[in-house]
């Protein structure tokens, strides 16, 4: 089955899933952070297809999130790691191995232990407030218009909502251009 492109919705959450939004996508990400770089440990160590590897290595070099580097030439093959906008998805992924672990973790116990090497310590990923510092909680976050917003698909409903909850009083504007 083939998967819907999110590629021209008007939403960084879409765009960025249209990319990344499938499972094997985050495990392979997942993996090539955790060192395993060569094609057939992928494989052993995911149980996936060797089509279906390919197909979704193919998808994350073409979008800049990993880099491969040739490291025998007879045959060819290939190592692939994280580049620099694959980097920025760890603390994504660990935020959701987080949440897994909270929700979903195997009856024996968590299958990874995280360590932050600058203290030494073992963590649990959290998403943190940039200005403050304090863990951010869904209670505690509010949403307001962004420069980019405008109802289009993937924030039709959203930018007027968005919209209407900055301005309130502005019952006119329910366009949403300039929202969300």
């Amino acid at each position: 089955m083939q998967r819907t492109s999110f590629a021209r919705m008007h939403c960084s959450l879409a765009r960025g899933l249209d990319v990344i939004g499938d499972g094997w996508t985050l495990l392979i990400l997942r993996d090539l952070f955790l060192g395993l770089e060569r094609f057939d440990d992928l494989v052993a160590n995911l149980g996936i297809s060797r089509n279906l590897l390919t197909r979704r290595l193919t998808l994350l070099l073409d979008n800049g999130i990993i880099e491969r580097v040739a490291y025998a030439r007879r045959p060819l093959r290939h190592a692939y790691s994280l580049s620099p906008a694959g980097a920025d998805l760890v603390p994504a992924i660990l935020a959701l191995t987080a949440w897994g672990e909270r929700w979903a973790r195997p009856a024996e116990g968590s299958p990874m232990i995280f360590v932050h090497e600058t203290c030494g310590q073992p963590f649990e990923a959290s998403v943190c407030c940039s200005a403050c510092g304090r863990t951010i909680e869904a209670g505690a976050v509010r949403v307001l218009p962004g420069p980019g917003g405008a109802a289009k698909p993937g924030t039709m409903v959203l930018a007027r909502r968005l919209l209407q909850r900055a301005n309130p009083d502005n019952e006119k504007n329910t366009e949403g251009e300039g929202t969300a």
